[in-house]
């Protein structure tokens, strides 16, 4: 299989028989590639933040279950699909709260079940994961196109966290939109917030943005509140860790209380996410798992103690926004609005038919 995910840039190269991905935690100050054809170490990766992102992270999770596959091939004895199935299950749990990881994974095992030999498993699961990374960077272009269309001219406009490249399998979603709106001359500039306790927008949103040569400000996210009060801000944009049926979506915690201030300053808040990220098998955002990270990454900074001996922290990585406080949600299949229980369903209707 050829070198895929080298021509736009992407966090993730499939060479054939391994995985490259940038490591993100090495990011602003080093760009530093990780190679490997171990699963298991794609498995740390994900769960180390080293890729993150619901989209990067189910093409990671594709990537993976193809890597096991081939290790299978040689090792198995006789017991080859219920391995293959374990595997599946431990990529899975590597990150719970987004949709993309197990949506991939169960994409592959749903294609593994029709070959007919374990050499074809691999093929066919390598074929697919491939096709899943070119999706996901074709389908981020339209996400960005259709996005653009909402965003008045001359507009300054605020991001949360990184939806960026680094976060899927090229050029975004939510900081797709604002790419293909600041190559429209939508946008003048582009906020930041820094996204703690992890930094995600100070070190890679931040990174793209001054890569691609837009405009930007970072600021605390303590900040968005004084921002949008004073008209600073005429529309934000985030991306999705999973959305339900009703409309709810999961994202990097802090989202949500920047919804609820778009709302009161009456500043519309968009979604940007493929239809890998919907899980219309969940009601509602009250059923989707959060995952709580080690409470370290709250009490240090760059691996030194900085809160006082003796508090403990409690660190959720995501948090739900309520469909209430969502103006839009951008697919690359359109924009859906409010009835989301039905525009949704619709959406991936059409899809089918």
């Amino acid at each position: 299989m050829a070198l895929y995910g080298a021509d736009e840039f992407s966090p993730i190269i499939w060479t054939g028989s391994s995985v490259r991905l940038m490591d993100q935690t090495r990011l602003p100050m080093e760009e530093l590639w990780f190679e490997t054809s171990d699963y298991r170490e794609i498995v740390g990766a994900i769960r180390d933040m080293m890729v993150r992102g619901a989209p990067a992270i189910g093409i990671a999770g594709a990537y993976g279950l193809a890597l096991a596959a081939m290790e299978l091939s040689r090792t198995a004895n006789g017991g080859f699909s219920d391995e293959l199935g374990k595997a599946g299950i431990e990529i899975k749990n590597a990150r719970p709260t987004g949709a993309n990881l197990a949506w991939a994974v169960d994409r592959l095992l749903c294609v593994s079940r029709s070959a007919q030999s374990v050499e074809e498993v691999v093929s066919d699961l390598t074929a697919e994961a491939v096709k899943i990374h070119k999706e996901d960077s074709a389908f981020n272009h339209e996400i960005g196109k259709y996005g653009a269309s909402l965003i008045p001219w001359g507009s300054q406009v605020l991001t949360h966290c990184n939806a960026g490249a680094l976060a899927t399998g090229g050029y975004g979603t939510a900081l797709g939109v604002i790419r293909t709106a600041w190559s429209d001359n939508r946008i003048e500039r582009v906020f930041a917030t820094e996204t703690r306790p992890l930094l995600q927008g100070a070190r890679l949103t931040a990174w793209e943005l001054v890569q691609s040569g837009i405009p930007a400000t970072l600021v605390s996210d303590s900040s968005v509140g004084q921002l949008l009060r004073k008209g600073m801000v005429q529309a934000v944009f985030v991306g999705a860790d999973r959305i339900t049926a009703n409309g709810d979506v999961a994202n990097k915690i802090g989202t949500y209380p920047l919804a609820v201030m778009a709302k009161e300053t009456g500043v519309p808040f968009y979604v940007a996410a493929p239809t890998s990220t919907l899980d219309l098998s969940l009601s509602t955002g009250d059923e989707i798992p959060i995952e709580e990270r080690d409470a370290s990454e709250v009490l240090e900074f760059a691996g030194k103690r900085t809160a006082a001996i003796g508090v403990d922290a409690l660190n959720f990585a995501f948090d739900v926004t309520p469909n209430r406080y969502v103006n839009a949600i951008i697919t690359e299949k359109g924009i859906v609005r409010s009835p989301y229980r039905r525009t949704l369903s619709a959406l991936l209707e059409a899809e089918v038919a």
